[in-house]
């Protein structure tokens, strides 16, 4: 036990004694850290101030419940409340929150959003949202030089004439209008809470007010395109009730006018024939009543069938212009390069510059035998 507790006091002091040297090394070449970080710094400057500002829109709805009841009762209750999907909500409704964020970033829901109207805040310039990312939106210096390899291939390439009377087709997409999509998506997100079902949607652009007006425009889009498919069935019923509510009305009319034209011209007579036609008539024409007045109340129900299966969304954070830049993060990337620039000359100091003088002593060393080798054999 005591040469245990020796060994182990030893291998502390050896530490302690290794670290002391490391120190001391390192403050022996402070001069040169100072020099590293402060180029680090300059580097990181750079950096910060060669990347576009962006501007963050942030919206939070939340769709209304459909009520749907969990499989499982109370063990159904607790799984939701625990944010585990049954796939309850998902057997009634195809499309349930889980799934906005791919119709978010979706091809056709993102080329719908080519040829909005927007206005930047800077110079007051107004364009498509496609124009804005292909004439004003920028990208840092260093990714034009990434950049070039690609477009020295592109221009070796054949490269087909844009065609001027070229229409916008989310199913065949042209090479420039699949990197747009590509872009926009990597600039709005969507993500959805699994315990509330609170839907969250990010728009980032390099203009505030841009960035504001395009985040409204995918909430209202995200909104239309939910009503839409949720009423889809009730709006389709509602189609179908008001074609046969017309179609009875004309017939009650028409079996009206019919009754009267038959008893304008049958006026007086009292023939049991022709009172046999007036009722058969006038049945007729109270059946066409009864059926206008049944389609009629179809129309009705349908009509507040479509309302009831109209989705409501609560907006808890509305689409405001922000004031603030969300990036870069200038302060932490002078830190995070001035660090670098520490760590690099540390790991030089330490490591690199111990080998390179272990190597050019010996170097030196087998030189100098073979010099010595030489000498003896020109002697002898």
């Amino acid at each position: 036990m005591t040469e245990d507790k020796i060994n182990n006091d030893n291998e502390v002091e050896e530490k302690e004694i290794d670290l002391l040297d490391l120190a001391s090394r390192l403050w022996d070449q402070r001069r040169k850290l100072i020099k590293w970080s402060i180029c680090g710094a300059v580097i990181g400057l750079v950096v910060a101030f060669s990347i576009p500002r962006e501007y963050v829109t942030s919206v939070t709805l939340a769709p209304e419940s459909n009520g749907a009841k969990l499989p499982g009762g109370g063990l159904g209750a607790l799984a939701s409340m625990a944010g585990i999907n049954t796939g309850a909500e998902a057997g009634m409704d195809a499309v349930y929150p889980m799934l906005y964020p791919d119709v978010v970033s979706s091809v056709p829901f993102i080329t719908s959003l080519f040829d909005v109207e927007i206005t930047t805040k800077e110079d007051g310039k107004k364009m498509t949202v496609q124009q804005f990312m292909e004439d004003e939106t920028s990208a840092p210096w260093w990714s034009v030089i990434l950049g070039l390899p690609g477009k020295l291939i592109g221009l070796l390439k054949s490269v087909d004439e844009a065609d001027e009377n070229h229409k916008l087709d989310s199913f065949q997409l042209t090479q420039d209008e699949s990197l747009l999509v590509d872009a926009l998506n990597q600039r709005i997100s969507a993500a959805v809470d699994a315990k509330t079902s609170v839907v969250s949607i990010d728009v980032k652009m390099q203009d505030p007010l841009v960035s504001a007006v395009l985040a409204d425009t995918v909430v209202s889009r995200l909104k239309e395109y939910i009503t839409a498919y949720r009423t889809n069935k009730a709006r389709e019923d509602l189609e179908y009730a008001e074609k046969l509510n017309k179609e009875a009305k004309d017939n009650y009319y028409k079996m009206q006018q019919k009754y009267a034209d038959y008893l304008d011209r049958n006026q007086g007579i009292a023939f049991h024939s022709a009172q046999t036609v007036k009722e058969r008539l006038a049945n007729e024409a109270t059946l066409a009543f009864n059926l206008y007045n049944q389609t009629a109340q179809h129309v009705q129900s349908a009509q507040a069938k479509v309302q009831e299966t109209t989705p409501v969304y609560a907006i808890i954070t509305p689409p405001t212009v922000p004031i603030k830049p969300a990036s870069p993060k200038k302060l932490l990337i002078l830190i995070g390069f001035t660090f670098l620039g520490f760590a690099a000359c540390a790991a030089w100091i330490l490591s690199v510059s111990p080998f390179l003088t272990q190597y050019k002593e010996k170097q030196l060393a087998k030189t100098a035998e073979i010099r010595q080798d030489g000498n003896s054999t020109a002697r002898d």
